[in-house]
């Protein structure tokens, strides 16, 4: 078993097999975290799976939609069943599809907002009940996005299920309080990762976006590593409600 902060503790990662939610996965797994993997392709999954075990912990690819109640429920159960009582929760999976306003569609906005939105509640409440139930505390971990502190173009339901993302944490940081349970959001800039690729491939954009950020660079996803392991560090009883941007400066800017 690994010696690191977390070794011997339970964490879940929704949309852990690509992107930043596998660094946070890994990321986990590096401090001592045993991690189990939501999402809905399995053999992406398998994948980080095996990655995360080659670190020493242990690791379970979970198959599920966090936009279906009952699956996310199955999926809680299965993962304590598994790897034991629940230690840190990380609501990170999410969908994007940009489209002006004046041609958005209402499915379009219905299934963002079921996923990302929707899909948060329906993992926290999950994760809120095994925290309760258990009675002895733990980390939440909401994913939210920098689009949550400016407007994007074509981005109307990303943009709006990321910043009602900002309130349903804050609630759950002053709820489960009395219990024990931290809950901050993580909020991270330009990043690049298989979801934003065909932004990569446009070289205006990335002048733009990397010219207004001090850091004049998008992120690697494993530099969330460190970030995951200290949001879910258990030492730090008083941290909760806090939002952690990683964005090179770009919101400041």
């Amino acid at each position: 078993m690994s010696q690191g902060k977390l070794a011997g503790r339970t964490a879940v990662v929704t949309g852990g097999n690509s992107g930043i939610g596998h660094a946070i996965a890994v990321g986990l797994a590096r401090a001592g975290a045993d991690v189990a993997v939501w999402a809905r392709n399995v053999e992406k999954s398998a994948s980080v799976v095996d990655e995360i075990r080659a670190l020493g912990v242990k690791a379970t690819a979970v198959q599920c939609d966090i936009a279906d109640e009952q699956a996310v429920d199955e999926a809680m159960k299965r993962t304590v069943e598994e790897l034991g009582s629940l230690d840190c929760f990380v609501a990170n999976a999410g969908i994007a599809e940009a489209a002006p306003i004046t041609e958005m569609t209402l499915d379009t906005w219905h299934r963002v907002l079921r996923t990302n939105l929707d899909g948060g509640f329906l993992c926290s409440r999950a994760a809120a009940r095994q925290f309760v139930a258990q009675g002895t505390g733990g980390s939440m971990i909401v994913v939210s996005s920098t689009i949550s502190r400016y407007g994007g173009a074509g981005q109307a339901a990303y943009a709006t299920s990321k910043t009602g993302l900002l309130g349903l944490a804050r609630t759950l940081a002053v709820e489960l309080a009395r219990h024990q349970v931290r809950c901050n959001v993580l909020i991270p800039g330009w990043t690049r990762t298989s979801m934003n690729t065909h932004l990569q491939a446009d070289e205006k954009f990335m002048k733009v976006t990397t010219s207004r950020t001090p850091a004049r660079r998008w992120a690697d996803p494993e530099e969330f590593y460190e970030v995951a392991a200290f949001l879910a560090d258990p030492t730090l009883t008083f941290h909760t409600g806090n939002e952690i941007v990683v964005d090179g400066g770009y919101t400041i800017f």
